[in-house]
């Protein structure tokens, strides 16, 4: 099974980046699936969410990130001001994120939380682990929308009230179910299921950092 280290370099991702919503202020995107959401410090890793995005939009900087292998939706700020003011949103948890994704086997709620700390692994780069004495709190809440047979598999909705790096795909291994495709936190059987990560961010709500309306966006999940 392959494994994302420090010397990675992206495959060429040949999808484009999904316009959904522009104004003067803000942008809201569709990433696809097998596209950084930064460049990162690999001169050989250019092409990303930012890089694309700055040849149009030049004050343009990202607010949250999704992972590589994870597609969906990202609000983008075109200025500061309003790089700051949802950047305050995400820290005060008032923006609210879902997410599609297929778990291998069949989860044994409907519904559930899910809350183990993370902290950084030191053994594996870029793995995280759960730790109870050293980690940051993290919760999930999830909902199965679908049990799925030959083989098990379920397809869940997640909603994060914290915003942990690989949270979803840690929390997804902790109770025993990873999420398909996952290179780093599956085993070999759930990895080979799937020729992506099956993780997609569907929507956000969060508020107009200049109209103070309240925005509720969706990109539909490709799975």
């Amino acid at each position: 099974m392959s494994r994302i280290n420090d010397t990675f370099v992206a495959p060429k991702c040949t999808d484009e980046i999904e316009l959904l919503f522009e104004d003067a202020d803000l942008l809201l995107i569709a990433k696809p699936t097998g596209l950084l959401s930064l460049s990162g410090k690999n001169p050989l890793n250019h092409d990303s969410v930012h890089a694309r995005l700055v040849r149009d939009f030049p004050g343009a900087t990202l607010v949250h990130r999704l992972d590589f292998g994870t597609s969906g939706i990202m609000v983008v700020a075109l200025n500061r001001v309003v790089n700051g003011h949802l950047t305050r949103q995400l820290q005060q948890r008032s923006m609210v994120k879902t997410y599609k994704a297929i778990l291998s086997g069949h989860l044994e709620h409907d519904k559930g939380l899910i809350e183990f700390p993370i902290a950084k692994d030191d053994a594996i780069f870029p793995r995280l682990k759960i730790c109870t004495e050293f980690g940051k709190p993290a919760r999930t809440d999830y909902s199965v929308d679908q049990r799925l047979d030959s083989p098990a598999r379920s397809a869940v909705s997640f909603r994060p009230t914290t915003g942990r790096t690989h949270q979803l795909r840690i929390h997804s291994q902790a109770i025993g179910h990873p999420i398909l495709g996952c290179d780093l936190y599956g085993d070999d059987e759930s990895y080979g299921q799937a020729d992506r990560l099956m993780l997609h961010a569907e929507s956000l709500d969060f508020e107009h950092p200049v109209s103070g309306d309240r925005v509720s966006a969706v990109s539909a999940c490709p799975f």
